[in-house]
């Protein structure tokens, strides 16, 4: 049964955000297309009339997830006022977050797999490091822009390297000082 451009259009969107989701939460090698498309409700045939590989789709979720990011980050620049970084370092550095991978922070979940992946996944996280502390530059203080940038970047390494740490550790109490400290050390800089 063909179905209609506008359905397969619908499709292709459900496939890319739940393969967004699944890589987070699971690693691009623990989710298996069989499981993917099951998990959107399609049979199995239909990935590859939607992407030319799994190396396709992983570029393509990890594209979403990372643009979703950086859409969250710019609202908090443009309304958060002078609080903005206290704003996106609460935010990040919640136990919501730490809990949830499948919602969250792309960087933190799938960075280091990514440093192992194919230039296309390395290029689309690397632009958006550059543009997240570009975004972090706008509410950092510093006296100069180099110092800015500094500033921005030692920020956006804690953010992720602490959320990171919080989920590898097996102790809830660590986990929360991890989170803790880091939220501190962000706050008293600025």
């Amino acid at each position: 049964m063909r179905v209609s451009r506008e359905k397969a259009a619908e499709n292709r969107e459900r496939i890319i955000d739940v393969a967004s989701k699944l890589f987070r939460e699971r690693g691009f090698d623990g989710v298996g297309v069989a499981d993917l498309m099951k998990s959107a409700g399609l049979t199995h045939g239909g990935f590859y009339g939607n992407f030319e590989s799994k190396d396709d789709l992983i570029l393509q979720a990890c594209t979403r997830a990372l643009d979703h990011s950086l859409n969250s980050l710019k609202n908090v620049v443009e309304h958060g006022g002078k609080d903005a970084l206290n704003i996106v370092a609460t935010t990040y550095l919640s136990s919501a977050h730490r809990d949830h991978p499948g919602s969250g922070c792309a960087m933190a979940a799938l960075g280091a797999e990514v440093a192992r992946n194919s230039s296309p996944v390395r290029a689309t996280f690397t632009k958006t490091v550059c543009s997240t502390v570009e975004l972090l530059m706008q509410i950092v203080t510093g006296k100069s822009k180099r110092a800015k940038r500094e500033r921005s970047l030692a920020v956006y390494s804690s953010l992720v390297g602490a959320l990171v740490l919080s989920r590898a550790v097996d102790d809830p109490e660590l986990s929360t000082e991890i989170l803790q400290a880091t939220l501190a050390s962000i706050s008293a800089g600025d």
